[in-house]
């Protein structure tokens, strides 16, 4: 059993198997985004990056949408040059703040994501999408730039030519062609996705180390920007550390038992 409640502005929350769930809740305004429901946002990351008690996080949408992106009002607030200063000074938190955490966190984009909402799906690891939502990256449309690092994960995720597609024309993807270019990795039932996107957590939570998924997700971020034999050489060392970890001794014996491993919180977390 798990209980929903407000997490900040414009968010609510709720923990279960492990897994925190996080929605993005003004579905009056399509999940459209404030600075402030942002910098909460990042600081409810923050948050259950630093539970014990929370080995994955979902990120979702209430309603028919996922996240149409900035608020209209806050677009309209950076007409102001002392609105655009606070922007620049990133309010607390960097803007690729997902990166950098030790928890895994899985988008179940229930509806359409757009601009930054879009931005907040890139940033999971892993993403579960309703084959009736449209993704669109809008910043050309609006006469803006790729936004918080939306132009160094694209390219990545997708390949060059597909990221400057997205990126150039801001146009609508559906879920098909969304699939087809790997910027989902699961196509389903809008009623479906939040379950199945839970559900695929809460075997992380289960069945993973958390100690390890964090070194992984470093390990993947980091290689991004490193050669092949400085990660190989990096890989060597970890995999030493881990063989000597108790993680790795408590995995032989959960399956020599015929278990699910028992394993301890991420330290730190």
């Amino acid at each position: 059993m798990s209980t929903s409640e407000q997490a900040g502005d414009g968010l609510r929350a709720a923990t279960a198997d492990g897994v925190r769930t996080i929605w993005f809740d003004r579905p009056d305004r399509r999940n459209a985004m404030t600075l402030e429901m942002f910098r909460d946002y990042y600081a409810a990351l923050v948050a259950a990056d630093a539970d014990p008690e929370v080995r994955a996080v979902v990120v979702t949408g209430t309603g028919d949408w996922f996240c149409a992106g900035a608020d209209p009002e806050a677009l309209a607030a950076l007409l102001d040059e002392h609105n655009r200063d606070l922007l620049a000074g990133e309010f607390g938190f960097p803007p690729h703040l997902p990166l950098t955490l030790g928890t895994p966190i899985v988008a179940a984009v229930n509806g359409g994501a757009a601009g930054l909402g879009l931005v907040h799906a890139l940033y999971a690891d892993v993403r579960f999408m309703a084959a009736q939502a449209r993704l669109s990256t809008t910043f050309s449309r609006l006469g803006l730039v790729a936004e918080y690092g939306s132009a160094w994960l694209l390219p990545r995720l997708v390949g060059l030519g597909a990221a400057l597609d997205l990126l150039v024309s801001g146009r609508k993807v559906d879920a098909v062609e969304a699939f087809r270019i790997g910027l989902v990795q699961r196509v389903l039932p809008r009623e479906e996705v939040l379950a199945e996107a839970q559900a695929y957590a809460a075997d992380l939570a289960q069945h993973c180390s958390p100690a390890s998924m964090a070194v992984i997700r470093r390990q993947v971020f980091s290689g991004l920007e490193t050669g092949a034999a400085e990660a190989a050489a990096d890989a060597i060392r970890l995999m030493v550390e881990s063989l000597a970890g108790a993680d790795f001794g408590e995995a032989l014996i959960g399956r020599a038992q015929g278990r699910a491993p028992r394993f301890a919180p991420r330290a730190g977390a």
